[in-house]
């Protein structure tokens, strides 16, 4: 007699983004009914790369949705990098401007680190700059990268106990895989970093209680490497609606794991306008 394979339980980050948007939006209602002043996100954007605009535009109106504020502001392509530290800081000057979002990458012949060094550390909602990477890393308040911050936030809402699991993260930008690792070091994980150039990845896969995939390749983890039971979040977004984990495989032997799309990306909106409504709080002393 045989028995089917077990399936994942999937970790729908749709529904848990829909509750955090849905306070956020009440908090910035409430601010503005004792300020008279909405949360506002500047969004910048250099060029026109169709997917940056689309992205762009998805999060102006969630902005609207929330009750909060958005005032883009496009650049051409030709922007130089000076040009765009001066508009950020402008942005990072302006009291009606709460927190700054700038949708990277933005394109070659800019320096993005100092772009990014732009932005006012409490106008830091996307939680980009170094003063956030060091907050994360020492677990001092501030703002999060929105991705790992949205990655905690599913971790908890499953009951995923972090404490002494070893947890894998494949992948290692500035903005999603190393600060995805202070995360969970932070919460008692034992962490490993890997990355595309890593040797015997699978191996190391292999062992991972909780495995982040955020390497930005197509189906790169396979699901027969996969740890019997380990939770697997594939924070990647490729062409196609395809994460960076091969879901059909992984499915058979993971305990949870987040669908693409419908898992992680929902979620870094959400955070991005639960931060802004923080900074405009902050900013406003309320």
């Amino acid at each position: 007699m045989t028995h089917p394979s077990p399936t994942a339980r999937p970790m729908d980050g749709t529904a848990l983004a829909r509750r955090i948007t849905e306070t956020a939006a009440a908090d910035a209602a409430e601010l503005q009914r004792r300020t008279g002043t909405s949360p506002c996100l500047a969004t910048v954007l250099v060029g026109e790369d169709p997917a940056s605009v689309t992205y762009v535009r998805m999060k102006q109106r969630r902005c609207e949705k929330a009750g909060i504020r958005s005032r883009h502001v496009a650049l051409p392509a030709t922007t130089t990098t000076e040009e765009l530290v001066a508009t950020i800081t402008g942005l990072s000057q302006d009291p009606d401007v709460h927190g700054i979002l700038l949708q990277h990458p933005v394109g070659p012949g800019i320096d993005e680190r100092a772009a990014f060094e732009a932005i006012a550390p409490d106008k830091d909602v996307d939680g980009v700059t170094m003063h956030s990477f060091a907050a994360m890393g020492f677990g001092l308040p501030g703002f999060v990268s929105c991705t790992p911050g949205g990655i905690m936030r599913l971790l908890d809402a499953y009951d995923v106990d972090l404490t002494g699991k070893h947890a894998v993260v494949v992948g290692r930008s500035a903005i999603l895989g190393k600060p995805a690792g202070l995360l969970l070091l932070g919460r008692d994980a034992t962490v490993t970093y890997c990355h595309s150039r890593t040797a015997d990845l699978s191996a190391h896969v292999r062992a991972a209680d909780v495995l982040i995939a955020a390497v930005g390749r197509p189906r790169f983890i396979r699901g027969a490497d996969i740890k019997p039971g380990a939770v697997v979040i594939d924070a990647g977004y490729n062409p196609g609606n395809v994460g960076d984990v091969d879901f059909d495989s992984a499915v058979e032997r993971a305990s949870l794991i987040t669908p693409v799309p419908g898992g992680v990306g929902p979620m870094t909106i959400a955070v991005l306008l639960e931060q802004t409504v923080r900074a405009a709080r902050q900013q406003l002393g309320v």
